[in-house]
């Protein structure tokens, strides 16, 4: 299958992995087209899960193989075909901020041309396969420091910067001209003001509070 892959030009062959080392996250994938290598990506990240490195590692492979001229269909080799399950998988809340990103890039890519096509092939890591190996190799061999030394630390920036963004929203509301002039604080069971707040792990909010007020 791989090398009537690599004969059509018109066929693009992705292999990706991924790894943590010392909590950084290696994403990283090789994209060959007509059997020669023609792209390489590598990303890092501090602080994720295994399954999002995946995810990310297929994420932007797809982004590089839909924008290569004349390709009609792209096939994905990963060792973690559950993680290319969640791509499809509606209810994977974690991942929907990659999974909406890749479903973005394919309907693009289907949309171009009514008989493009994409695969996703599983290659598990102990059949060492040569493709795959070169790519698992290369998401092993970086060693890099992480920027923050702890989880407490990373914690902390992330809360600093979404406190920050709730205080800007507050801020460009109150100074909004479109607002009118007559507003209803949200109030919860206990008659407290709803304040905007965020939730951890994800990026939307939990709560609405001056900026979401009923107009009287």
């Amino acid at each position: 299958m791989t090398l009537c892959c690599s004969s059509n030009p018109h066929t693009t062959l992705v292999i990706t992995d991924a790894s943590i080392k010392k909590d950084i996250a290696t994403s990283i994938s090789h994209i060959h087209s007509f059997n020669r290598p023609i792209i390489k990506t590598v990303h890092h990240a501090s602080f994720v899960t295994s399954m999002e490195a995946e995810l990310f590692a297929i994420r932007c492979s797809i982004n590089q193989a839909s924008a290569i001229d004349n390709a009609s269909k792209i096939v994905v080799v990963t060792d973690s075909i559950h993680a290319a399950k969640r791509i499809f998988d509606c209810n994977a809340y974690p991942y929907q901020i990659h999974s909406a990103a890749i479903l973005k890039e394919l309907r693009s890519f289907f949309s171009a041309h009514e008989s493009n096509s994409i695969e996703f092939w599983e290659c598990p890591s102990k059949l060492r396969w040569k493709l795959h190996s070169e790519v698992d190799k290369d998401s092993k061999s970086f060693s890099i420091s992480p920027s923050y030394p702890s989880k407490t630390s990373w914690d902390f920036c992330k809360k600093s910067d979404s406190d920050e963004l709730i205080k800007l929203w507050k801020m460009t509301f109150q100074a909004s001209d479109r607002k009118d002039n007559h507003f209803l604080d949200l109030l919860d069971d206990d008659l407290i003001v709803i304040e905007l707040s965020y939730s951890k792990g994800g990026p939307w909010l939990q709560a609405f509070g001056h900026s979401n007020s009923l107009c009287a």
